[in-house]
């Protein structure tokens, strides 16, 4: 049985819960809570967990005797051990009401053959679970997970290299510190060549992630424990003071939570230089001034488009960064490729300067969005999507870049703007589109909507003649 079979399993058997109640997000929070114990078994894992609450002594349980023994074995869990399995259960409580939907949990899982699952990755398998989640939508869970395809390509081209400190300050189930770690394995040569210390920074210290949810959090650990990573994953809120422990790093690499904070009220973080109650805002300050000055430190950060257009301190965070960074690069992605459709989101990737002024000198924007097909689950985003924009984007090298519009070709994606031309914009926007098409309304001015309604229906010319009466040439 492969990892796809076992988590086809793992999801329907979901069902057996409907009964009591449980959602799917606490379903998931329940399966890690066993298949922790199952896992350690098979790895051999077991020392960390004491003698009388593994896997086996729950495999002697039955009925009510069991669900009290499990009800025992997670307070003890999250009472009385030390590190990662502290960290996960603490505060652990089920919601399994009945002891026979619990007892038909832990055979089925006991019964899957982990040997294949083994083969293949059992953090693999355990990744396949969460996207799983993510992509049903009565889970509500796609907030925290941001589609693989993207983040394997802002982790492509972000490119983290053995020896350097790695960051995700909102990282959800922390796939984005994952595909980092797996980036860093597949393009060193030769990991073994590295010395025991070095080895020992790749595994405990060079990835790290602030959660701010609780059941979230322990998904993230168990996520980065089954990838063999032990690096720091605190449980806190990276807005609050908390976050401002969270500095020095060479990569960050992150798409932090949409909206405003609870009740409109401002961040709790007196080190910003512009507070305001717009997250985006603020998780774009923290991440660039969390990065080290030594000219090379980077990121690649998903943003809505309120960031690149909102006045106040959005339009002063924006000249700050690109005074402390080089704003090199925007990338505009299509809609429907989160969870909520509708939302408009881009990528920024930025190098954070030796100084703090005069680091941006152009901005380049490739613009995934216009003329672009819905994607969803029938149209699912491919890396293959991304093609044209790895190729134009050259590893970040500025000096090689060449634009794809010109007057000749006025759709082509990829365009330079100099900083000087972005200054001179109204609130000194970034929210900047070219492409025209008869599909994309959003990139038109008024007049250019008017004479389009012309064109298409002489028969309400009467009508664009009053409405222009109206209110003239507002474009102007």
């Amino acid at each position: 049985m492969n990892n796809q079979e076992i988590v086809a399993k793992l999801w329907n058997l979901c069902n057996v819960l409907r009964d009591d109640g449980i959602t799917y997000q606490q379903y998931v929070t329940e399966l890690t809570y066993i298949l922790f114990l199952k896992m350690c078994k098979e790895t051999g894992s077991e020392a960390s967990i004491p003698e009388d609450y593994r896997w086996d002594k729950l495999m002697s349980k039955q009925g009510i005797e069991l669900k009290k023994f499990y009800k025992e074995l997670l307070e003890h869990l999250g009472e009385n051990c030390m590190g990662r399995v502290r960290e996960i259960y603490q505060g652990a409580q089920t919601n399994i009401d009945e002891p026979k939907n619990l007892e038909k949990i832990i055979t089925t899982i006991d019964q899957f053959d982990w040997y294949s699952a083994k083969e293949e990755g059992l953090g693999n398998l355990y990744e396949g679970l969460l996207e799983k989640n993510a992509t049903e939508k009565k889970s509500g869970a796609g907030q925290y997970f941001t589609p693989r395809v993207l983040i394997n390509i802002m982790t492509q081209l972000v490119a983290p290299q053995p020896g350097e400190l790695c960051n995700d300050p909102a990282c959800g189930t922390f796939g984005f510190m994952i595909a980092a770690d797996q980036y860093v394995k597949h393009n060193t040569d030769d990991l073994f060549a590295l010395s025991v210390d070095e080895q020992e920074f790749q595994r405990t210290k060079a990835f790290s992630g602030c959660e701010l949810v609780h059941d979230t959090h322990r998904l993230a650990l168990m996520n980065a424990m089954l990838h063999d990573i032990n690096g720091p994953i605190y449980l806190g809120d990276t807005l609050s003071n908390y976050g401002k422990q969270m500095k020095g790093y060479d990569v960050v690499l992150t798409n932090p939570p949409f909206g405003t904070k609870k009740g409109g009220e401002r961040a709790t973080r007196d080190d910003f230089t512009f507070p305001t109650s717009n997250k985006q805002l603020n998780f774009l300050q923290h991440i660039y001034r969390s990065l080290k000055t030594t000219g090379n430190a980077r990121a690649a950060v998903v943003l809505p488009d309120n960031v690149l257009f909102a006045d106040g301190d959005g339009e002063r965070i924006r000249q700050d960064l690109m005074e402390k960074c080089n704003l090199h690069t925007i990338l505009r992605l299509p809609t429907g490729i989160f969870y909520a459709q509708g939302v408009k989101t881009n990528v920024l990737f930025f190098t954070r300067g030796t100084s703090d002024k005069g680091n941006t000198k152009e901005v380049w924007i490739y613009n995934l969005r216009s003329d672009m097909p819905s994607f969803g689950k029938t149209n699912p985003l491919k890396e293959s999507h991304f093609d044209e924009f790895v190729d134009c984007y050259k590893g970040g090298d500025i000096s090689a870049r060449t634009e794809t519009y010109s007057e000749e070709n006025p759709n082509g994606r990829w365009r330079k703007f100099s900083y000087e031309d972005i200054l001179a914009r109204d609130k000194t926007s970034l929210d900047i589109s070219w492409i025209k098409s008869d599909n994309d309304t959003e990139n038109y001015t008024l007049s250019e909507l008017l004479d389009m309604i012309k064109e298409k229906s002489a028969n309400i010319a009467t009508a664009v003649a009053a409405l222009e009466g109206l209110i003239g040439e507002v474009d102007e």
